[in-house]
């Protein structure tokens, strides 16, 4: 009931919210020209009849500053005011057009970009660089390259962008044959090939770029150490680092994370302590990594010492306080911070979600928007993973949606995945099928919808499909697929995309493969295969999981001797697993070994191991209603078990 009324209030708060917002951020601004400050009869002077030649410099510098306000209203974020801007211009040249598409390109909108740039009478070589840049950072380099082969005069830009794209999505021989025949190579374009080497695994070509390099600046070195820092190569960094004839803060601060994340926090203390200066960067990196490297007394220390707390840097040690757990600490410290923006809510909101107090995730968010922040995709996904019921769900769609955030891919995700824990796969279909980009995730999640509710051919079909619209599966698309075989008893299925896994798409097996495995080959009777799966698997990966699937096939054929072994051995491995004394002791009891049976139980006793009751969950009217195994603390029990007593019993009793 709590939760049902936070969310009625919270959408009522988001109402509240929302006007405010809307009518604080109107900002109209009438341009006037000053020639037109006062009427013609208070001028004194008279009119004079301008010349064609000086109307025609006029008219230039009025493109030229409109063509300025553009990009400035760009940086600014103000996108649709540039637009209408540019729309406005009663002349404009190929700088108009090309100001206005680097705007789009700025701000991640393509679409717009694209379609102003075929608009284009004539192009020149920023239009041109600026969507070859734009096509290749998306991957769409047949667009990139048509438009590059077409370009009178190639700049170093147009060149450098095709490289680095073709370096980003992995097309790593293409990207070394055209910086071959560019002709001449800035250190830009040095830089860019060096990293895409390194980004790609290929740290010895990267540093064979950086010795070609003729004059190495100080972006060149920080650029080689940070590829040798992702590589995991810190001595080989640090090497480098004490070689540098100068060093600036992004340097130091590179070397520092580095080390911080290899575990070695006393050079990076050394480092920090060392530096001639340091800014909130610096401050935040050393309390962030510290607090990383389990050290939160001295992460806070560190963090009390900072001159200038940025909200980065309290976002930083209330991050920490979350994930280990401390939420007294992380309210204590958000509580007393000056300035929250955004980052601060989500950290606390998603904070709350994670620890499972998602009616508190739930009071934190109604806050925000109270404080008059807007939340972003971060913060509805916690909003949305909070939710534990349909009702709340569907109020958490309508924020979505009423915020604008319909169409964005990682949120719709996550509805997909929470309308199918709440029971209403149709809704999780719905809200996949409205997506217009559908990423790896968003075909992974309506896969395990479907596995999740039994429905194994239809997430098969969804895998054929997610493979026709060209989207490679992950390990845990696999996990979907297993356990959706495994539901539908779909063996020599399950037992291909198994081995698909590791031939045909290079992924390693995990252990939640293997116990979807163990669990198919259970179902399906064949026992023996399902040892011979746990005998020959990686040890590594050999859990409690894999062993109580097997166990559990053990225990559904009736083979007791094997049960017993096992149960002996996730025993040994997990002592206060209570999941496997309750299937070895139903194992005896289905074999009618009922002096065995009281022996499981008496060590259950013993060892003081507690089965977890079993719970249902159901919604009336709004309210979420929860009971366990043998549970009387719900006030309406003399009803409900009147009803079942007298109504739903007999009716189970016709069935069977």
């Amino acid at each position: 009931m709590y939760k049902t009324r936070s969310l009625i209030k919270l959408s009522h708060s988001f109402i509240v919210w929302s006007s405010h917002y809307l009518l604080s951020n109107v900002n109209g601004r009438i341009l006037r020209s000053p020639f037109l400050s006062r009427p013609y009869s208070q001028t004194k002077t008279p009119i004079q009849i301008q010349s064609k030649p000086h109307l025609e410099s006029t008219a230039r510098q009025s493109i030229f500053s409109s063509n300025k306000m553009i990009m400035t209203l760009g940086r600014q974020g103000k996108v649709k005011e540039a637009r209408q801007l540019f729309d406005e211009m009663p002349q404009r040249d190929v700088v108009s057009y090309a100001s206005m598409i680097t705007v789009y390109l700025k701000h991640k909108d393509l679409p717009n970009a694209e379609t102003l740039f075929y608009s284009m009478s004539e192009r020149n070589v920023v239009s041109d660089s600026a969507m070859v840049h734009a096509y290749a950072k998306v991957g769409r380099f047949d667009e990139a390259r048509r438009i590059f082969e077409r370009m009178p005069d190639r700049n170093v830009y147009a060149w450098t962008s095709l490289i680095s794209g073709y370096f980003q999505n992995r097309r790593v021989d293409e990207a070394r044959k055209l910086l071959q025949e560019m002709p001449e190579k800035n250190v830009v374009t040095w830089t860019a090939a060096m990293v895409g080497y390194a980004q790609n695994g290929l740290i010895n070509e990267a540093q064979r770029i950086f010795d070609q390099i003729p004059e190495k600046n100080v972006i060149v070195w920080t650029a080689m150490i940070r590829a040798y820092v992702k590589d995991s190569q810190v001595d080989q960094a640090l090497e480098l680092f004490y070689k540098m004839p100068e060093r600036n803060l992004y340097s130091w601060n590179v070397m520092i994370q580095g080390c911080l994340n290899d575990k070695r926090v006393d050079k990076a203390l050394e480092l920090f302590n060392s530096m001639p200066w340091k800014n909130a960067v610096s401050w935040t990196t050393i309390v962030t990594g510290l607090a990383r490297n389990g050290l939160l007394e001295m992460a806070r220390e560190y963090f009390d010492q900072m001159p200038n707390r940025d909200p980065a840097a309290w976002n930083a040690m209330i991050t920490a306080y979350v994930d280990e757990g401390l939420a007294a600490k992380a309210d204590e410290l958000f509580d007393s911070m000056p300035h929250k923006d955004t980052v601060s809510w989500n950290v606390m909101i998603g904070g709350y979600a994670k620890s499972g107090l998602e009616g508190e995730a739930l009071k934190c968010f109604i806050s925000m928007l109270r404080s008059g922040l807007r939340p972003n995709q971060t913060t509805l996904t916690s909003v949305v993973t909070s939710c534990g019921g349909i009702l709340e769900l569907l109020q958490a769609h309508v924020l979505v949606l009423l915020l604008g955030f319909d169409q964005d891919t990682s949120l719709n995700n996550a509805l997909v995945t929470m309308y199918s824990r709440c029971g209403d796969i149709n809704s999780s279909l719905i809200t996949f099928e409205n997506l217009i980009v559908k990423d790896v995730v968003s075909w992974t999640a309506i896969i395990l919808a479907y596995a999740n509710h039994g429905l194994g051919n239809q997430a098969l079909q969804a895998f054929a499909q997610m493979l026709r619209f060209g989207n490679k599966p992950d390990k845990i698309t696999f996990v979907g697929l297993l356990s959706a075989c495994s539901h539908a008893g779909l063996v020599k299925k399950g037992q291909k995309f198994f081995e698909s896994m590791r031939y045909a798409y290079g992924l390693k097996p995990r252990a939640e493969h293997y116990c979807c495995l163990v669990d198919i080959l259970g179902r399906g009777k064949l026992v023996d295969e399902a040892m011979r799966v746990v005998q020959q698997m990686p040890p590594e990966e050999c859990d409690g999981a894999v062993l109580g699937a097997l166990l559990g096939a053990c225990k559904l054929h009736g083979d007791v001797g094997v049960a017993n072994q096992i149960c002996d051995e996730i025993v040994e491995r997990e002592p206060g697993n209570s999941g496997a004394y309750v299937l070895m002791a139903n194992a005896y009891a289905a074999s009618g070994r009922w002096g065995d049976f009281a022996q499981v139980r008496k060590k259950m006793k013993e060892r003081n191991v507690k089965k977890v009751p079993g719970m249902s969950e159901i919604e009336v009217n709004g309210k979420n209603h929860i009971f366990f195994v043998g549970d009387k603390s719900h006030p309406e029990k003399e009803e409900i078990y009147m009803l079942l007593k007298e109504n739903l019993l007999p009716l189970m009793q016709e069935m069977i």
